[in-house]
Formats: structure tokens, C-alpha cells, sequence
């Protein structure tokens, strides 16, 4: 157990009917609920965190692969320990906007993410796809990313459900360390 933890109940006097669940608290979530980092608007110089992630350094942006037209970063709110993005560099909102280039390139880099997590972390599977526009649930519409999660058997339990809370083992540091020590150079040949 933690220091300072305790398995029992804290009671507050005054606050209603106490019940036999603990907290866990998770201040930093805040962050992403008040939309702290999203763009302001459309544009490229509106904000926009995947515009803004290219110009720092690896450690810095969380990036584990830079491409000619992509760039592969880790997601500050992960579904999943090395839930990861591939995020083309030009700022363009819908998958129709990207050339050939890119489309290959994201293609490519979404494989060697599959190939890099399950090097690293022996993911069993994956959730792969992006969301078009804020009502399919795009976290930031105005720039084109395609979310790779991986997942494992049994990695579902009662946390999420019942307590709308999400337990990651890892720091974000240390999962970009460990996946850009494994990302492939070159695709194994299949």
C-alpha cells in the first residue's frame, strides 16, 4: 500500500450519505476536460497541438517517429499504456485532404507502430482508426490523426466501467523511450 493510503473510507462530516468507495484522484485530467491545448479554431496557427508538437524535441513532444510526411507521437490521454497517433504534419482535417504521400506514409507508419507495440509490449491486438469531425468524437477536428491502441486479453476491468477512471502503469516518458527503441527502421518482410 501506499504511503499515506488507507483502505478505509475517509469521512467528510456534512457532505451526505458517506459510502465504502475510495477515490482515486486524478487532478491532471482536468486538463483535457476544460480543453486545455485545443486549437482555437481551424487553422494551423489557431493552436493546433499537432502543429505545434514537431518543433520540439523528441522527449519534449512525446514523439517516438519522425517521417518525411508523418510523425508518430503518444496520446496525453491514453486509452491504453502506448496508445499512439500518426499525424501528418500538414495541417488538413479530413482523410480526403491528404495526397498520395501521406496517405502511403500513414499507412506505413501505422504498420510499424503494430509492429513496435507488439515488440515492446506484446499487444495481443489493436483499435486502430481516426474520428472525422467533432461529432464522431474527434478530440481536435482541425488536424487529421489516426489513433493505433493496443490491447491485450483481460485489459478491461472494472476501473473504466465503474469508476470512469483509467489505470496506465507506465509514464508517458518511459513508454515513448521504450517504443522508440523498438519502432523498425524497415517493415519485416511477411
Amino acid at each position: 500500500m501506499l504511503t499515506g493510503m488507507t483502505s478505509e473510507p475517509e469521512q467528510q462530516i456534512g457532505v451526505g450519505t458517506p459510502d465504502a468507495f475510495q477515490r482515486l484522484w486524478t487532478p491532471h485530467r482536468m486538463a483535457y476536460i476544460q480543453g486545455e491545448s485545443k486549437p482555437s479554431g481551424p487553422g494551423a496557427g489557431d493552436g493546433c497541438p499537432f502543429c505545434e508538437i514537431p518543433s520540439k524535441s523528441d522527449e519534449d513532444g512525446l514523439i517516438i517517429a519522425r517521417g518525411e510526411k508523418v510523425y508518430a507521437v503518444l496520446n496525453l490521454y491514453p486509452y491504453n499504456g502506448g496508445h499512439l497517433m500518426v499525424v501528418p504534419y500538414r495541417h488538413v482535417a479530413d482523410y480526403t485532404e491528404l495526397d498520395a504521400p501521406e496517405t502511403a506514409e500513414l499507412a506505413d507508419f501505422t504498420k510499424r507502430a503494430m509492429v513496435a507495440l507488439r515488440a515492446a509490449s506484446g499487444a495481443h491486438g489493436f483499435n486502430i482508426g481516426m474520428n472525422q469531425g467533432a461529432e464522431a468524437g474527434a478530440g481536435i477536428a482541425a488536424h487529421l490523426h489516426q489513433h493505433v491502441v493496443p490491447r491485450w486479453g483481460g485489459d478491461t476491468n472494472f476501473m473504466p466501467v465503474v469508476g470512469h477512471t483509467k489505470v496506465l502503469p507506465q509514464l508517458l516518458g518511459d513508454t515513448r523511450t521504450m517504443l522508440a527503441g523498438v519502432w523498425p527502421a524497415v517493415l519485416p518482410s511477411v
